[in-house]
């Protein structure tokens, strides 16, 4: 079993350092050099053609609407855009690309020189972008037979070739210092930022799961007073906000129990593990000499006029930061209550399920207790539970209209992310709806008065407050299922 401290033993001793690379899959409807399409979840090798393939005299050509995503993002990261670049050939063996290269960017990025700010429990931190660059995504190799879906200990390997071509926007910061115990937090955000931010752009449906938003998580530690970075790990292809976080802590603690034995961390990959929050060995990690970059020289240079790129900044979506800002100002929340939307990752959500017509408070009520409560005991985000906005806005009308409380409510949620189908669909095949017959509610209550004389004695010499006794009793005989403002009224009436 792989040695580790406790985290915040290392906190005392280790200054965490971050860098983290993430790519991006644009939808643009083609590829990067070629027209085939780049829909998800196609039969294997039907979306290939001799230049996504490598065929010996195939030629590419550039993806003009993958330039202006490319441009677009770089522009929301304040990066500065380049006025020419060109794409280059990135040299290894990769088993999943048959041209045996990836056509990429190396020194000459079309985006670089940015920043973003995120917040983490009220905190901002700078992250600095080194670069966002331009690439093709290679494609999917399926292991075959063994008991990880990895390469060791498999019978055989499957090559799907329908990614390879893939339009890919690789954003990398530069070292991100001084967060801290907050380092994996603050990781999380950043990640989020982007995912929201691309969304907001419509350059990629950053679908995590999917893959087409993908996290490299560089860590490394260095002493306290230190100014020499440590030798740093990359943790590949983290496809989650919190398996980003979870990776990022492993490495620390990990990595804090080599250095403590007197050992030197190995720069290598690794692979993230979600079953136990772990990492592993991948391979020896190669420096930009070993991949022997050289311009590609069947594609012609780019160079976006500034006209060009003032035009698509016209384009751009109100900053996060503002965004956010204008969000808690419209919807009344307290820096608290906004606060906890931002943290748990759910204002996206919570802003189409306003959209949908819940309330803001509704919309928040569902999503930073129940609905996170969920997503916490099944080990998913927020936007991975299969519940949409649109049927959380569902189900708050169906409070609203007094056809189910907020106790049923939640079985309406439990059914729908059963897959038992819409909410007004799941209230009918449950039998979760209020019972509405005053002639029902008037036997329960006049049962529970007759049950407890002390507290109906009670509340007939004016302590109201004891009726929350009786109306429980109530409501648990009719199994949850009456409105709990028509009991109390019901009761008072009847004993005061």
């Amino acid at each position: 079993m792989t040695e580790t401290i406790p985290y915040d033993d290392l906190l005392t001793r280790y200054e965490p350092v971050l860098g983290l690379e993430v790519h991006v899959e644009l939808n643009t409807n083609s590829k990067m050099f070629c027209g085939c399409p780049t829909t998800f979840g196609g039969d294997p090798n039907t979306q290939v053609c001799p230049v996504c393939l490598g065929l010996p005299g195939s030629l590419p050509v550039i993806n003009g609407k993958a330039v202006e995503s490319a441009i677009r993002i770089g522009l929301a990261l304040n990066c500065r855009i380049a006025q020419w670049c060109r794409m280059a050939r990135k040299n290894y063996f990769y088993p999943d690309m048959t041209k045996n290269f990836q056509t990429s960017q190396y020194d000459e990025p079309i985006a670089f020189d940015g920043w973003v700010d995120v917040e983490v429990d009220g905190e901002t931190y700078r992250v600095e972008i080194e670069r966002a660059h331009m690439e093709e995504d290679a494609g999917k190799a399926l292991h075959m037979g063994g008991a990880t879906g990895r390469i060791h200990g498999a019978d055989y390997s499957l090559i799907d070739y329908n990614r390879a071509g893939v339009p890919l926007i690789e954003i990398v910061t530069r070292p991100v210092r001084g967060a801290g115990a907050k380092a994996p937090e603050v990781a999380r955000a950043y990640v989020a930022h982007l995912r929201d931010l691309l969304r907001a752009l419509g350059v990629s449906d950053v679908r995590m799961e999917q893959g087409s938003l993908r996290c490299d998580a560089n860590v490394s530690l260095m002493p306290i007073g230190s100014d020499v970075l440590g030798t740093r790990t990359e943790t590949k292809n983290v496809n989650s906000l919190r398996s980003v976080e979870r990776a990022i802590r492993y490495e620390m603690t990990r990595q804090a129990a080599i250095l403590d034995g007197g050992a030197r961390v190995k720069q290598e990959t690794r692979h993230f593990h979600e079953s136990d929050g772990t990492t592993s060995p991948g391979r020896s990690k190669e420096e930009a000499e070993d991949y022997r970059y050289f311009a590609e020289p069947d594609l012609m240079p780019i160079a976006p006029s500034r006209e060009w790129v003032e035009e698509l900044r016209a384009t751009l979506p109100e900053p996060p930061a503002e965004h956010r800002r204008r969000l808690q100002t419209d919807w009344g929340f307290s820096d608290i209550d906004f606060g906890s939307i931002v943290s748990s990752g759910a204002l996206g959500l919570v802003e189409a399920t306003v959209a949908a017509g819940a309330t803001p408070a509704a919309a928040r009520k569902w999503w930073v207790t129940e609905l996170a409560r969920r997503a916490n005991e099944a080990g998913v985000e927020l936007d991975e539970l299969p519940i949409t906005p649109a049927q959380v806005a569902a189900v708050q009308g169906l409070v609203d209209a007094g056809k189910v409380n907020d106790k049923l409510a939640r079985q309406v949620i439990e059914g729908v992310l059963a897959g038992e189908g819409e909410p007004a669909a799941v209230v009918a095949a449950r039998g979760l709806a209020v019972v509405s017959d005053e002639g029902a509610l008037t036997v329960a209550v006049d049962e529970v008065i007759a049950a407890n004389p002390d507290v109906a004695a009670k509340i007939r010499d004016g302590k109201v407050a004891a009726a929350g006794a009786l109306i429980g009793q109530v409501m648990k005989a009719m199994k949850g299922q009456a409105d709990a403002g028509k009991v109390r009224e019901m009761i008072l009436a009847k004993l005061t």
